[in-house]
This record gives structure tokens, C-alpha cells and sequence, in this order.
């Protein structure tokens, strides 16, 4: 290969990279939840927020089985954990929440990025919260075992308990453990996922929800 080749492949690969890592490409995202939520939030009301990527964002029936409580869902898909970082105040501050759960880190992982990439991350995103309202809670949702994404599992389950160690470290932080209802024995449950082996179907959510619904009700 020639060296200008060579440099014209480097170049576009960093490219690539640097522009897949551009929170900006969630600018019309983060639009349409604005508009959505802006008809239908009461800012008298408290309000919980429900953000990070797709296994939230599809999360469509969050208001309908947490009643008593407003519900405001600002998953955004394919997000990272730098992403949300990037667009805290729009997705979570705006909305003055209570409490806020966070799913983040499946697709870092799966993206190349580090465990503790994702933790400093979320240590800047609880950050920001928190210096809005140290009162805010804030609940951390385990990385989900997959069966699209199932030979990272070991780099999974270690940001699990990295997540769970920085639960223990910060006021008002809690780590909500999805991953072991999901896997029947060592292997992640099939019957829990669309035909992608990614994105859960409603099963797969019945099972999150009595885990999730300890830290809404608390």
C-alpha cells in the first residue's frame, strides 16, 4: 500500500470515528423529545426521568404502569454514555427530576470503548446531576446480557460490578441489577428478545419491571 493510500485510510478512519462519537448526530432526536414532553409535562408535578439508550427509548409503556408518578422517558437510541454526558441538561435537568435511572454502557462496550471509560463518564453525568440537586436521586441500570452482543458478556459483567462499586461509593446513587433475572443458568434467556437478539420484546420487560418499581416506589 502507498503511503498516500495509507494516509487516505487513516484519515477517513478517523473521520469515522470522531464523527460516530459526535453527540450532535442526536441533535433531532433530542428535538422531538423536547416536543413531545413539552405539550405534556407539568412542571408542578414531580417528575421521574427515564434516560440513556434503546432499552429505554423503547420503553413505551413507562407512564402506564408507574401511574402515580410522571414519567418523563428521554431514552435517545444508540446513545453512549458520553452522549447523555453531552446532553444532560436537555434530557434530564430540564425536567427537575426526583429520581432518574440511567441506562448506559451497552453500546460503549460493544463500540470499543472500556468499562472504566463508561465509569468516568457516568461519574461526570452524576456529577452534573447532582450539583443541579444533591437531593436527586439516582438509579443505575445494569448493562443487559444479550444474545446479539453475548461474547462480550465478560466485559459486561464487569462493568456491572464496577457500576455496582460506585453505587456504594455515592451519596444517593443505587444500581439496579437486571442481568441475573434475564439468564437462566450461565446462558442469557432467548425468549426475551425481537428477532435482532438486541432489543427486548414485552417479556423481557415484565421481568425488569418488578426489579425497577422497588427503586420508583422507595
Amino acid at each position: 500500500m502507498s503511503v498516500k493510500n495509507y494516509l487516505f485510510l487513516a484519515l477517513l478512519f478517523w473521520y469515522s470515528t470522531a464523527h460516530a462519537q459526535d453527540p450532535k448526530r442526536f441533535q433531532g432526536e433530542v428535538d422531538a423529545i423536547h416536543y413531545h414532553y413539552d405539550t405534556i409535562w407539568d412542571r408542578t408535578q414531580e417528575t421521574i426521568v427515564f434516560t440513556g439508550s434503546s432499552s429505554i427509548r423503547i420503553w413505551e409503556n413507562l407512564q402506564d404502569i408507574f401511574p402515580n408518578h410522571q414519567i418523563v422517558n428521554s431514552g435517545f437510541g444508540g446513545s453512549e454514555a458520553s452522549d447523555l454526558l453531552a446532553y444532560t441538561d436537555e434530557l434530564v435537568l430540564k425536567y427537575n427530576p426526583q429520581r432518574v435511572f440511567i441506562y448506559e454502557g451497552d453500546n460503549d462496550l460493544y463500540n470499543g470503548k472500556s468499562p472504566g471509560k463508561v465509569i468516568r463518564d457516568t461519574r461526570e453525568i452524576i456529577k452534573k446531576i447532582k450539583q443541579h440537586n444533591r437531593e436527586t436521586g439516582i438509579v443505575l441500570i445494569a448493562a443487559k446480557p444479550s444474545i446479539l452482543r453475548w461474547n462480550l458478556k465478560r466485559k459486561y459483567k464487569k462493568l456491572n460490578r464496577k457500576f455496582l462499586r460506585l453505587s456504594r461509593k455515592l451519596d444517593g446513587v443505587e444500581f439496579a441489577n437486571i442481568w441475573d433475572t434475564m439468564m437462566a443458568g450461565r446462558k442469557v434467556r432467548p425468549d426475551l428478545f425481537v428477532a435482532d437478539g438486541l432489543h427486548m420484546n414485552a417479556r423481557g420487560y415484565q421481568l425488569w419491571y418488578p426489579i425497577i418499581k422497588k427503586y420508583v416506589e422507595h
